[in-house]
């Protein structure tokens, strides 16, 4: 009311006034966003320092957490500094215990009982282990058959591990199953190519007793059907 009386226009000023106030608004709308957020996820306790997490699409080991921010390193070691306002899920891949999960393919022409025998006796003795031991809380063992692929068939294998110790454990057991694959005579089936030059003839292969196809030289099974190519 002064600056009106003494001539000064003051609709520039409240002009100015209402939009640094929408600013501000909208400011503080984000601040008071990070500040809910970041409450909850510390006094739900979804995640702490250490743990490794996905976030905002991000996967990495929490280096730092406060109600604003959570700063994450993933395994490039990247450092990501994400607010709190941003995170709407998140995953903890170490929250109290972790898993081993991973599918091991085996060739069709294998007996699926041999192979969860011995891929379950692999798991007992690595929990048995003085060294892997004591990272594993559940040993290692076939739960089903999970899948027909296209070369072979995958069977699904699960275990349970102290947090963080679920990488180095499925490591461990993939590379002692092959190793005992190999001494039982196990095949790994792999995505198998047949290449043709022209008119002429495949080569020299072993055809298959059950549908006549041929196969590659020291082929143990039909790439087509499965059937065995060794004699009985």
């Amino acid at each position: 009311m002064i600056l009106s009386n003494v001539g000064i226009s003051i609709t520039p000023i409240l002009a100015a006034a209402g939009v640094v106030g929408i600013a501000i608004g909208f400011g503080a709308q984000s601040l008071i966003r990070d500040i809910l957020r970041g409450f909850l996820i510390l006094t739900q306790n979804q995640y702490n320092k250490g743990d490794v997490v996905r976030i905002a699409g991000i996967t990495g080991l929490v280096e730092d957490v406060n109600i604003m921010r959570t700063v994450m390193r993933d395994l490039d070691g990247i450092v990501h500094s994400i607010p709190s306002g941003e995170i709407s899920t998140a995953s903890n891949y170490t929250k109290e215990w972790s898993r081993v999960n991973i599918d091991i393919p085996v060739a069709y022409g294998e007996d699926l009982d041999h192979v969860t025998e011995v891929i379950n006796r692999v798991g007992a003795e690595l929990a048995e282990d003085d060294t892997f031991g004591p990272m594993i809380r559940a040993a290692p063992k076939v739960l089903r058959v999970n899948k027909f692929g296209d070369s072979g068939i995958d069977l699904k294998v699960l275990g349970e591990t102290k947090p963080l110790m679920q990488w180095e454990v499925t490591g461990e057991l993939r590379k002692r199953v092959k190793k005992a694959f190999d001494r039982e005579g196990i095949e790994i089936p792999w995505p198998h190519v047949k290449l043709y030059f022209g008119d002429g003839p495949m080569g020299k292969g072993l055809p298959c007793p059950s549908c006549s196809q041929l196969n590659l030289p020291g082929s143990r099974f039909c790439a087509h059907c499965g059937a065995s190519l060794t004699p009985e």
